[in-house]
């Protein structure tokens, strides 16, 4: 087996997707109130910038600012995934493995970071994160899909409200028609 290594930068921003484990369920869109709570309590004992982020519901992406000084994103996650597995009734299929360590099953073991190398790699992540529901044919339009920090963003005039177009009428963000 690899021995991976996480690549933990102090103050650094992070690019991050996390799965369930059963990738067919729809938990954390039916269970969005319990997931935000989840955030909210991690955050005020660990504080960190959302930089972007979006909600689908299988997965989601986001990306992180650490604070100075703090590079433990770990910890972060490990406080979000099992505050919102508190927060939903059990119910999922758990293997042999995980029953006999009293894990839940929800969330997939391990999560995707990449450290966010400059500004340009930043925006791109970013955009990433905002036309994922489109990607994945929720909707056709990015201002269209609710869990999405894409809304916080035109608000701020980071976004036009039309960004990214009607892909049913233009292709993907990534020129490619559907």
């Amino acid at each position: 087996m690899t021995d991976y290594r996480r690549n933990f930068v102090v103050g650094g921003s992070f690019f991050f997707t996390v799965n369930l484990a059963e990738r067919r369920l729809r938990l954390l869109t039916e269970h969005i109130d319990e997931l935000r709570a989840a955030f909210r309590e991690a955050r005020h004992d660990h504080p960190f910038t959302i930089d972007a982020m979006v909600v689908l519901p299988d997965h989601l992406h986001a990306v992180w600012t650490m604070p100075d000084g703090d590079a433990d994103f770990a910890t972060r996650w490990r406080l979000i995934i099992t505050g919102f597995s508190r927060r939903v009734p059990a119910g999922e299929r758990i293997s042999e493995s995980r029953a006999a360590k009293g894990e839940r099953g929800i969330w997939q073991r391990r999560y995707w970071e990449h450290t966010i190398r400059d500004e340009n790699d930043f925006a791109r992540h970013i955009d990433y994160i905002h036309i994922n529901p489109v990607k994945h044919g929720y909707v056709t339009r990015v201002g269209d899909w609710p869990h999405s920090s894409f809304h916080r963003m035109v608000k701020l005039g980071v976004y036009p409200e039309d960004w990214a177009g009607d892909v049913s009428d233009h292709g993907d963000a990534f020129g490619e028609r559907r």
